[in-house]
Order: C-alpha cells, then structure tokens, then sequence
C-alpha cells in the first residue's frame, strides 16, 4: 500500500488546461501509477462499467453468504438445538462484531489501495464460510458467524469510495444501483440456496457450496485498476457542475487528523446525518423481514420450508430488480436539475415499501402476502441505491472512505436489531406475526426522517463537490 502516492491529484495546469476544453476529450490522470489517458467528459460512464459489476458481484456474495443461515435455519436449529432468540442473535452478534472495524476500515480505505482490500475481505469470507460448515458444536458455529460478519462488512468503505470515483454525480446512482442490486439480490438468493441446498443434501454443504464463487470473484476485483482519488468529481467539475478548482476549504479538509475526529466531522454534514439515520431504520426494517420471512410463511401460511424460503427469494428478487431498475434511473435523471431530487425520490419509494411491509403483516393469504413483499421490495430497492449515491453526493472525496465506515458503522448497529427483535418478540409472544409488527415503527420512521434531510442536501453536495 505504501507504493500509493499521499497525493493522487493530477497536476494543476493539467485540470486547467481540460476546463478550457469543455465536453471534449480531455487528458486527465485518471488511474494510480498510470500515465495520463485521454477521457471523454460527454460519455456518462467515462470509465465504463467493469468496476461496478465487479463491485455488484462482491455485494451479491457477501449478502448471499450472510442469508444461507436465513435458507438453511430449521436444519441447523434441529441439529444443535437452539432457540428462536439465539436464531436471532447470530446475524445481531455478527453485525456488531463488524462495527468495531468498521472506522478503522474506513481509515486504511483512505489511505490504502483499496481494491486490494476488497479482494483480501472476499477471500477472508470465502474461508469463514468454509469454517461455518466445519463447525461440529452451537458455540464453534456462533463464534465463526461472528468472525465472518466482523470481516464481511470490511469491503464497504473502500467498494463504495471506489464507486464514488469511478462515476460522477450524473451516473452514481447507476452505479450504486448495481451494487445494491447486488446486494439485496443476494438477500433472496441466499435465502432461496440454503433452503434448497439444505433440503436436498445438507446443511453443511451450503457453506461450502458457496466458497468456490467467493475465491473467484476476490480473483476479479483484482482486475479493476485503482482511480485517483476524486476522478469521479474531478469530472463534474469540469463538465460545470462546481468550481473549476477545489476550494481552500475543501484542501484544508484533507489534512491529517485522528480517525475519530475525522469520523465526528464527517458526521456534521446535516444531510449525511439524516440520510443515516433513515437507512439504519431501514436496514432494521430489511434485516429482519428477509432473515424471518421464510419462518413467518412457514408457520402462517403452512408452506414446506424449503418452498417458503425458494418463494421469497424468487419474489423479493424480482422487486428488486424492478426497483433498482426505476429507482437509479429516476434518480440519476433529476440529479442536479431539480431541487433535493434523489432524497425525494428516495421518500416515495420508501413510503411504499413501508405501507407494503403493514400490509404482509396485517393481512392474510399467500398469495396477497407474496404481492405485498414483491412490492416492499420494489419500494425499498428503488430508494436504496439513490441514498447511497447521496451519501457520496455530500463527502469530500478525500474523506469518502471513513465517511461511508461511519455510515454502515450506523447501519450495521440498525440493521443488527432487526433478526434479533422478532426472535425475541417471537419467544415473548408465541406468534412469529406479532413479531413482524415490530418492523411497521420504524420503517415509517425513515420516510420521515428524508424530509429532514432533503433540506439541506444541495447545500451539502455543492460543498463536497469544491471541496473535493
């Protein structure tokens, strides 16, 4: 990591020389260690789109890995014998342990080659996964569930700084749409793999199913070549979307400071803080309907459940490419035009998605609740994507990294409540559908906290953007 330059930005006259030149080809030194290449500003992907399937492909076996438990869960609690509560706890205690890394992550992904990192997190699964179904005691499969989540969360930071500058504004939320395509198709596919997996063979085999992908898509990220550091607005700049050259203020904000103070600071932009806040309640809402969803049609709706866990994750999958489908392409359309665009954008989706999830609680029969959930789905993916792009949209690029750390630092602590929350009402209860209801609070919550944060986004993103 140290053969990185402590200041990646291209040569002032360079930058100079390309604003001059409009939306031409410009020279512009775009990669670490490479000489400059000529870049056309009028492409929307001037780099094209490898690194985010790369990236896409990193988030869907994470999330993949983390949900076969979700698939195979009956086969597990029948063999070791633990209850609705502990079932819970696994991914609570997985996501906790990930906090802990979470900012230092963020630091070294400022510091550091960052796919290089990315590549290092996915083997580290891959192994951890293989572990996962080598453990012969409850307490052995606890502690290795933990040591992967403490790793699985690692490669978001430096993914999602890498994103943010492989792509300017008028595309990141296509690119941030890919990567939470991804993601939450991995959500349903894990699901829908490990019960099918588990029904067919075993339990263990899952686990082990799934470390071959993991090993080839490390082999991947090494492909994509490291960018410099604020490539992405460099461009935005240049297409006249902000200053022509980074503010004082923006260059004074990239002097040394301690992890923590630089965490603190950029946790005072008052948009980030809302968008936060709003996802945390969201992913609380998300983690536990997906990780409980099979169980609640399972004992509700009578559905085998293998059957249950292919059902949803064949349904929440087709919502979310629908949702990612409009919600990126919306999104990405007013960005810059009109007013807090995407934090709007993202209020609707999510208002949908919340009234959706009421009504899988509220109401009975299969085949309404099925529809209900494919919605959710398409509410949630559709807002997803245009938070994440807004959550690069308002961080200095020189601080992106540790800023996306704090970020999912946040969001795993939400995010780790939700499995655990219906384990726990469920045990209290005795109904898996009263313990859905603890989802309904706060997924409203987050729709309301977005119009909070729309306030004050434009202001926020002007000032990244010159101080990047």
């Amino acid at each position: 990591m140290s053969n990185q330059p402590t200041d990646d930005r291209p040569p002032e006259q360079e930058e100079t020389a390309a604003a001059a030149t409009a939306l031409g080809t410009v020279p512009l030194t775009a990669f670490v260690g490479r000489p400059p290449m000529d870049v056309d500003l009028a492409r929307p992907a001037p780099f094209g789109w490898w690194a985010a399937i790369v990236i896409a492909l990193v988030a869907f076996i994470d999330r993949i890995e983390v949900n076969l438990i979700a698939g195979a869960l009956p086969a597990i609690q029948e063999e070791f014998g633990f209850s609705d509560t502990w079932a819970g706890a696994i991914p609570t205690a997985a996501s906790l342990a990930a906090v802990v890394l979470l900012l230092p992550a963020g630091r070294l992904a400022d510091k550091g080659r960052r796919t290089w990192i990315v590549a290092l997190v996915v083997l580290t699964w891959a192994l951890f996964s293989v572990a996962s179904g080598l453990a012969t005691t409850f307490a052995m499969f606890f502690v290795i569930r933990i040591l992967l989540g403490a790793a699985g969360q690692l490669y978001n930071p430096p993914a999602s700084s890498l994103l943010a500058d492989y792509f300017p504004g008028s595309t990141r939320g296509k690119a941030f749409g890919l990567e939470r395509a991804g993601y939450y198709m991995g959500l349903p596919v894990g699901v829908a793999l490990g019960g099918a997996v588990a029904e067919a063979l075993d339990w263990r085999a899952v686990f082990f199913i799934v470390a071959i992908p993991g090993v080839l898509v490390a082999a991947l990220v090494l492909t994509v070549r490291e960018p410099v550091r604020g490539i992405g607005d460099r461009i935005d700049r240049l297409r006249g979307m902000g200053d022509t050259e980074p503010t004082t203020e923006g260059a004074a904000s990239a002097a040394p400071t301690s992890m923590f103070a630089e965490a603190r600071a950029v946790l005072q932009i008052t948009s980030l803080r809302g968008i936060t806040l709003s996802l945390a309640l969201l992913y609380l809402g998300l983690g536990g309907l997906f990780y409980w969803l099979p169980t609640l049609l399972e004992r509700t709706e009578d559905m085998a459940y293998d059957t249950a866990a292919g059902v949803a994750g064949g349904v929440g999958g087709v919502g979310i490419v629908i949702g990612i489908i409009l919600g990126s392409r919306i999104g990405d359309r007013g960005h810059g035009v009109k007013p807090g665009w995407r934090i709007r954008v993202s209020l609707w989706f999510l208002l949908v998605g919340a009234l959706s999830i009421t009504g899988v609680v509220v109401l009975p029969g299969v085949a309404l609740r099925i529809g209900l959930v494919a919605l959710a789905c398409v509410g949630f993916a559709g807002a997803i994507p245009n938070l994440t792009a807004a959550s690069a949209d308002v961080v200095p690029a020189s601080r992106r990294g540790l800023g996306f750390a704090a970020v999912q630092f946040l969001l795993s602590l939400g995010g780790a409540l939700g499995p655990f929350l219906i384990g726990v009402v469920s045990d209290a209860t005795g109904s898996i559908n009263i313990a859905f209801l603890a989802l309904v609070p706060p997924l409203f919550a987050s729709v309301l906290i977005l119009r909070w944060a729309a306030v004050t986004y434009d202001d926020d993103a002007r000032k990244a953007l010159a101080g990047g």
